[in-house]
């Protein structure tokens, strides 16, 4: 097997993920995100199980793209509601022309956090993604004033 003989920049600290962590960070933390068995089983099959047939995480990967990883946290009571814009969200996210993988999850033991990860084809897919109708609508317009916390990060695939 031939190595590449191209340079590649050291990667920075904040992108330190290589597709194995990606495919690890998958199986280990995001579960469906919704709060109760028979409702993660519900909308598990809606949304996560959806997009997970139509494309594989190794195809997602596949050729690096800009990893973007958001968490966040409800006000007191507003979880559910919070849960409920994202389910109508989430499939059109999966459905942008730049999006390569666009998972949500729901933390089993604090169902006010919820975790995003999101991988875009590039820079531009992200700053499409932000400019989309569903975004301004569900996340700016309806979920963000619901929010006690939100946190992001942008990472390059390795």
């Amino acid at each position: 097997m031939e190595r590449s003989t191209h340079a590649r920049p050291a990667p920075r600290a904040r992108e330190a993920f290589s597709r194995r962590s990606v495919i690890t960070i998958l199986a280990i933390y995001l579960s469906p995100w919704t709060a109760t068995p028979s409702q993660a089983q519900e909308q598990g099959a809606k949304t996560m199980n959806h997009y997970a047939t139509q494309k594989s995480i190794s195809d997602a990967v596949d050729g690096g793209g800009l990893l973007v990883v958001a968490q966040w946290e409800a006000k007191p009571g507003e979880a559910d509601r919070i849960a409920a814009i994202l389910d109508r969200f989430l499939p059109e996210a999966q459905r942008e022309d730049g999006v390569k993988l666009f998972l949500i999850s729901r933390a089993k033991d604090n169902p006010a956090q919820f975790l995003f990860y999101e991988l875009f084809r590039d820079e531009a897919a992200f700053k499409a993604h932000q400019e989309s109708a569903h975004f301004k609508t569900y996340i700016a317009g309806e979920a963000l004033p619901l929010l006690a916390k939100r946190e992001r990060a942008q990472y390059g695939l390795l």
